[in-house]
């Protein structure tokens, strides 16, 4: 396909997994993304999907959670694609960067879906833009997916992903979703070491890119329809990195219809991801239609 390489693809629930890498203009990389189209899209590709897409935590690439959680089956029940793309720039001159791998929390496979704007991170740390302005209307281009029906979800760091970009980017997105995601990286250590190399020591900076404080500006309910967020008690990082409850406050303000459902005994594992996410697809289909 002009445009794409397709690295590998595996039926899959009466539909196709696949794994694409394109050179990106935005990141000045390449990068790699997963898609998985359900059999309604097989079957009538003049016809577009609504899609789900997908942002993963830290460490992850764009195939763990095709790969750990399971949703494919429930994807194909709802006719809905879901897309993954990978959580930060990689390869040689990315990973030549001073710092880029030192810290499993930080650079490669650390990207926190945001532009940089501090030297070096600035030239490929560039996954906020990349998301919006190239990956989605790539996916338009080049696939049966329709970009008008667009939902966004992710775990972690792609959690705090999620719940940024679409308040950054009102109309992109029509559905949102989160699992154990950072909800206020401007208070974590986390977001703090992130922040602090990505865009230097400007604290109004970092608040543009903080959750809870998106929220707490929006002068009416950016989702009517209603966020869901899943969040285990037996989570390693709750208390010090993610902070549901003061994302959950924000949403009381606004009057945002959210649902926190908290989960006795669950860790911040795919094991949780798995357990949840068929109410996070079937939370989308509803919305997307």
């Amino acid at each position: 396909m002009p445009g794409l390489d397709l690295l590998k693809e595996h039926a899959c629930f009466g539909g196709s997994q696949r794994f694409y890498r394109h050179a990106s203009s935005e990141i000045g990389l390449p990068m790699q993304f997963s898609v998985y189209l359900p059999p309604a899209a097989l079957a009538e590709p003049t016809r577009p999907v609504p899609t789900l897409m997908y942002l993963a935590g830290l460490t992850c690439t764009e195939e763990t959670f095709m790969v750990k959680a399971g949703a494919q089956r429930y994807a194909a029940e709802h006719g809905i694609a879901l897309v993954s793309p990978d959580t930060s720039p990689r390869g040689p001159e990315a990973e030549s960067i001073e710092g880029a791998t030192a810290d499993w929390d930080f650079g490669v496979g650390a990207g926190f879906y945001l532009d940089a704007t501090e030297a070096p991170w600035n030239r490929h740390w560039r996954m906020e833009s990349y998301i919006v302005r190239e990956l989605v209307p790539l996916l338009g281009r080049l696939l049966p997916i329709d970009t008008a029906r667009l939902g966004l979800m992710g775990h972690s760091m792609g959690g705090h992903g999620a719940l940024t970009l679409a308040q950054r980017h009102p109309g992109v997105f029509r559905s949102l979703s989160a699992i154990a995601p950072i909800c206020a990286a401007s208070q974590c250590a986390w977001g703090d070491k992130a922040f602090r190399n990505y865009f230097g020591v400007v604290c109004k900076t970092w608040q543009a890119h903080d959750a809870t404080v998106l929220m707490q500006k929006q002068k009416s309910a950016p989702y009517p329809g209603g966020i869901l967020i899943d969040q285990g008690m037996a989570d390693a990082f709750l208390a010090e990195q993610l902070h549901p409850h003061v994302f959950e406050a924000a949403c009381g303000l606004v009057r945002q219809p959210l649902t926190l459902r908290r989960h006795a005994e669950y860790d911040h594992g795919y094991y949780f991801i798995q357990t949840v996410i068929g109410d996070h697809v079937a939370h989308h289909a509803r919305q997307l239609g």
